[in-house]
Parts: C-alpha cells; structure tokens; sequence
C-alpha cells in the first residue's frame, strides 16, 4: 500500500492556500512538508495540525493506495 496526499494538494488549490501558507498556518516544519511531497508517512500529530488548520478530516488530505 501507499500513502498518497493528492486530495492536500487539491484541497490546498481550492482554498487558495500554498505549502508555505500551510506550513506556517498548520505550525509543521519544512520536512513534513518534503516527507508530504514524497508521498511518504508522517505522524498523526502532524495530520492533526494540517486537518485544524484546513477544518476537515484526514480522509480530506489522505488515502491509500493499493500498488
């Protein structure tokens, strides 16, 4: 299975918002914003922020894909 976070992206285009907004509005670093863009896992805790930050639920940002 893969982790994908193409719905972020979408959601991220729909609200206006780029990488840098998100980081800073979401307070997460800039290697959870690489580890995001290499489709790579990241800690609940940071889902966490990004989900508060843009009010919705992680499968909003988040699925899996089977490969």
């Amino acid at each position: 299975m893969v982790i994908s976070y193409d719905k972020l992206w979408k959601l991220l285009i729909d609200k206006k918002m780029n990488k840098t907004d998100l980081k800073e509005q979401a307070a997460i670093t800039y290697n959870i914003l690489a580890r995001l863009g290499k489709q790579q896992p990241v800690s609940m805790e940071s889902l966490y922020k990004i989900c508060k930050c843009l009010h919705c639920n992680i499968g909003d940002i988040m699925e899996f894909e089977i490969d």
